[in-house]
């Protein structure tokens, strides 16, 4: 029996001690400093894909204590046009949006044209880059465009045929708080329907594509999409 418990104080102090100790740092970095995300829908399309796995930079706006959404400093809030990772104030899923309303902001969409401050967003053709990058996973029916509000321009798509909301009355952003919505305008989960976003719920902003694989064929690698940044 000594040596058994010998045998267990060994493997405590050399081997299992360390690696928890390692394990809470990484896992601590990775709530509060940087962590990856992997996308399992197409809510973000053509921005991202389903099986893109994207960087989130957790100290883009703020530093949280980790594991919490508790804030120790503040330096910076979402921009409009910010893609972001944010808690859903529907069920706690981890989602990722685009920044459409900042506080104070008065946003209004008439048959998918945006609406910022009395200002319409101005549309124009795709970027020929962005549809050679998603070439092959957007659906024959969707309509590409870029969008450009308040400076900032990203890819929209939008689906004709989709019952979808795609109007709604303006509303006024409160404070303290965001409208997000999905670049796939017509399949996206998003403030359309589940209102204003708190700022504490924002964990970070999403800058790149870390990686990207296919699920629809065998998880083949779109190597075009490795390390590309998000707009």
């Amino acid at each position: 029996m000594t040596r058994l418990k010998q045998r267990a104080a060994w493997l405590w102090t050399e081997w299992v001690k360390p690696l928890l100790v390692v394990g809470l740092v990484l896992f601590s970095l990775r709530s509060a400093i940087a962590d990856w995300n992997d996308v399992p829908t197409g809510s973000m399309k053509p921005t991202i894909l389903e099986g893109d796995r994207i960087f989130v930079n957790k100290i883009a706006y703020d530093l949280k204590v980790p594991f919490t959404t508790w804030r120790i400093r503040e330096w910076a809030d979402p921009e409009r046009g910010d893609v972001v990772v944010l808690i859903s104030p529907f069920d706690g899923k981890r989602l990722v949006k685009r920044v459409i309303g900042t506080p104070g902001d008065r946003v209004e969409m008439r048959r998918h044209r945006l609406f910022v401050n009395g200002t319409s967003a101005a549309y124009g053709p795709p970027d020929p880059a962005q549809l050679r990058a998603v070439d092959g996973d957007i659906p024959p029916s969707a309509v590409l465009a870029t969008e450009t509000a308040g400076g900032r321009s990203h890819p929209i798509m939008t689906i004709p045929e989709s019952p979808a909301m795609a109007s709604f009355e303006p509303v006024t952003v409160p404070a303290g708080a965001y409208l997000v919505m999905g670049d796939n305008r017509d399949n996206s989960f998003d403030s359309r329907w589940f209102g204003f976003v708190k700022r504490e719920r924002i964990l970070g902003r999403a800058t790149a594509v870390v990686l990207s694989l296919d699920r629809n064929h065998g998880w083949r690698p779109r190597w075009s999409r490795f390390f590309s940044p998000l707009s």
